[in-house]
């Protein structure tokens, strides 16, 4: 019963559509830096977000595949930014953390 009231209150994130599609790229390639970097990326987005199960479940699955545990991602990827940018900057001048 609880799964089903939870479920009802699920909302849908407003960058869904746009992160269903990376996780899909995602599922299929290897760890890269920037692939790493954008499983933190969405880690970070969805941890927490009432909804978006279907992606929350594929991050775990890629934590699996990937053998990391978010401790060990995040580690990774503060190393990662350190050496150099790894996104470029859109025309709009503004990153997509939210």
């Amino acid at each position: 019963m609880a799964d089903l009231l939870s479920a009802s209150k699920d909302q849908q994130h407003p960058q869904w559509q746009s992160d269903r599609q990376v996780v899909n790229k995602l599922m299929v390639e290897d760890p890269t830096d920037f692939n790493l970097a954008e499983l933190a990326r969405l880690t970070v987005r969805y941890q927490g977000f009432p909804g978006g199960r279907d992606i929350q479940a594929d991050l775990e699955t890629l934590f699996k595949k990937w053998q990391l545990t978010p401790e060990t991602l995040f580690a990774k990827t503060r190393e990662i930014h350190g050496r150099a940018p790894i996104y470029t900057v859109r025309s709009n001048k503004r990153e997509d953390w939210n």
